[in-house]
């Protein structure tokens, strides 16, 4: 379910030397000697463990892609999961899990029989959501964050997979459908929305509840496509994107909260909270 490299042969020196050379470029303002850096990046390694395809997306040098490389995510994450509950909560203000456990307390929802954590990183939604969940399943792209993962001891099954990957494959009967399907902060790495729409549709139970959080800017600054890179290289979508990919989908929207995902370089980053039903 994956499309992360294996041990293929690429000359690390030169990566590293291109890879350097274009942050170093961009930080000093010459973006037409980080394009070119970049670039050079992506020649050494097509697979992207850099993700130098979304800051060329990021300077204008390249369209957006639908998605985040899964081995720049694979990667990313890998590096960071033992300090990545204290980048992500202490550093950078993240409590969606929290958040999420609040509004389903409010709204008087739950428990629930089965609930699937994609992106789950560290499993801080399956912590959060320990007592108000019979059997929870976490999904990521990172080993690393899977085994912080498995450490909390809140889960009981925990796949290796992204997260529409996951979504996708086939049902049976020993693979029910879930009653909550939980995604945060996973829509920043996925741009396009319209498999990973569709297949929440297809795991999602009859009556069943999904749950995502987004990063989310007006529809004039994003333009037609609905999403795009922005500065910190992650996606956001506009509202009005986000509801027609669920709505497509028979996802009716049925609560938005408008919330800060974030702060990055001690600003807010703007956001939302949604429940959706089939």
């Amino acid at each position: 379910m994956t499309d992360t490299p294996e041990n293929e042969e690429i000359d690390l020196e030169a990566l590293a030397e291109a890879y350097n050379r274009g942050l170093a470029a961009e930080k000093a303002g010459d973006r037409d000697g980080a394009v070119t850096a970049f670039e050079e990046v992506l020649a050494i390694d097509p697979y992207d463990r850099g993700g130098v395809s979304l800051r060329l997306a990021a300077l204008g040098a390249a369209a957006s892609p639908e998605t985040a490389p899964p081995a720049y995510v694979a990667t990313l994450f890998d590096q960071t999961a033992q300090r990545f509950d204290e980048i992500l909560v202490e550093q950078l203000g993240y409590a969606v899990p929290m958040l999420l456990r609040e509004r389903l307390d409010a709204l008087s929802l739950g428990p629930f029989e089965r609930l699937l954590d994609l992106g789950c990183g560290t499993g801080l939604v399956g912590e959060s959501l320990a007592e108000r969940a019979g059997h929870i399943t976490g999904v990521d792209l990172s080993e690393e964050m899977l085994a912080e993962t498995d450490a909390r001891g809140a889960y009981h099954d925990l796949y290796l997979a992204d997260a529409t990957g996951f979504l996708e494959a086939s049902t049976t009967e020993d693979d029910p459908p879930f009653d909550l399907i939980a995604a945060m902060d996973v829509l920043p790495y996925i741009g396009a929305l319209e498999p990973f729409a569709a297949g929440l549709s297809t795991r999602v139970a009859p009556g069943g509840l999904v749950a995502l959080s987004a990063e989310i800017l007006p529809e004039d600054e994003i333009g037609p496509q609905g999403y795009r890179v922005g500065p910190h290289h992650r996606f956001a979508q506009s509202e009005p994107y986000l509801r027609d990919c669920l709505a497509a989908v028979g996802l009716r929207i049925t609560d938005w909260q408008t919330i800060t995902v974030r702060t990055e370089s001690g600003k807010p980053v703007p956001g939302c909270l949604l429940l959706a039903r089939p």
